[in-house]
């Protein structure tokens, strides 16, 4: 069985990433497409391929450093790759690659991270950051959004079969595509060993700092909690800002490797999580440290943190406001000592790399059968009967 894996591209390592990865590890001999493909050999290497077989957008100018110009041209790009010869192909998108074009014998599985935000949900946030929120350049941005809703409606009939990262994606894809789909939540990086040492007096937040992730809300609630100690971890626009706002009590560390990350996590008192995100793979991890998370209770966290029985996991805070934060940190106070490492990391351990991998195999060659019996039991065309003179 020949396999094709489409990803929308391919420059940083981030969640989805991680899901091309363990895709990889499931189908070892698949061939990887992608609208672009900038990253090091050692990524690629560490990821499982050698090589993405890429479209034009490669050649493209800038197309390293502001490949999002292209993105009226990316349903086009993804509708040159010749896929004919694959029985079975696997689209990992999260912008256009469930667009790409299969024939009826082919089984297409399409993995969505989530329908396109920009597109969606978040375009007057996609058009205020980019600058493009009024005026000529508003009006043409809009109508090319507009086009590309339309674009991503009509190949959502395209996959045989879709999986959503969570149930909530799973719910924007209903709304969205009018599809159902299956619920496979991506694989977390699990602890190499066990942290059992002591927990420092801090209080982390590790994310890139960008508005949507709410991280000046954090910021904002611990000059209420002057006796607390945060460490924001990462980098992004917003660093001199967040700088600028905060008290003597938040500390900002900067890019941080994953060693050094993973330690962070381990002693933190918890774990604080501001955004919405479809799922949040960063709330698992924190988890797998034996750490509690303090998360918006919206999105993708609902579905990974434990808040309610014996074996609770976090706290949830329903707005990202100051107050609501701080709030949720005092609450925590109260009860830190019901938290334990162990509940944390068994809940981390649901969504481990070995469960992604038995949970999506079976579930594509439960597909593969139905699709071959579909195959099989075709009518047949009757002959044409000539007219008789």
């Amino acid at each position: 069985m020949r396999v094709a894996i489409v990803h929308d591209w391919l420059y940083v390592v981030g969640g989805a990433e991680r899901v091309l990865e363990q895709l990889l590890k499931i189908y070892p001999g698949a061939d990887v497409y992608a609208l672009f493909d900038f990253l090091p050999e050692e990524d690629r290497a560490r990821l499982g391929y050698e090589q993405a077989r890429t479209s034009f957008i490669q050649r493209m100018p800038f197309a390293r450093t502001r490949h999002r110009n292209y993105l009226p041209l990316m349903p086009l790009a993804i509708e040159q790759f010749d896929l004919a010869g694959y029985d079975l192909v696997i689209s990992s998108s999260y912008a256009v690659a469930k667009g790409v074009l299969t024939g009826p014998d082919q089984l297409h599985i399409s993995y969505v991270h989530s329908p396109m935000r920009y597109a969606w949900d978040l375009q007057h946030t996609y058009l205020r950051e980019s600058g493009c929120d009024a005026g000529i350049k508003s009006v043409i941005a809009r109508l090319i959004l507009h086009q590309m809703r339309v674009w991503d409606v009509r190949t959502a009939a395209g996959p045989n079969a879709i999986v959503a990262n969570s149930a909530f994606v799973a719910r924007r894809i209903q709304k969205v595509y009018g599809r159902s789909a299956e619920v496979i939540h991506p694989p977390i990086t699990l602890s190499r060993q066990r942290f059992e040492g002591p927990r420092g007096n801090h209080f982390l937040v590790a994310s890139r700092l960008v508005p949507y992730k709410n991280v000046e809300a954090v910021v904002r609630a611990f000059a209420m909690l002057p006796d607390l100690e945060l460490v924001v971890a990462g980098t992004g626009p917003d660093a001199a800002h967040l700088r600028e706002i905060a008290g003597p009590n938040v500390s900002f560390s900067g890019f941080v490797a994953d060693d050094e990350l993973r330690h962070l996590m381990a002693t933190a008192r918890a774990f604080i999580f501001a955004a919405e995100e479809d799922f949040g793979i960063i709330v698992l991890e924190a988890s797998a440290e034996g750490t509690p998370v303090l998360a918006l209770g919206r999105g993708g966290a609902r579905e990974t943190v434990q808040v309610r029985g014996p074996h609770r996991t976090g706290m949830f805070f329903e707005t990202p406001e100051p107050q609501a934060i701080a709030d949720c940190v005092r609450g925590f106070l109260q009860q830190e000592s019901h938290f334990s490492r162990e509940a944390c990391r068994a809940q981390a351990e649901l969504f481990s790399a070995d469960l992604f991998r038995m949970r999506f195999s079976t579930f594509v060659d439960e597909q593969m059968a139905l699709h071959r019996a579909s195959c099989e039991t075709r009518p047949r065309v009757l002959p044409r009967l000539e007219a008789v003179g």
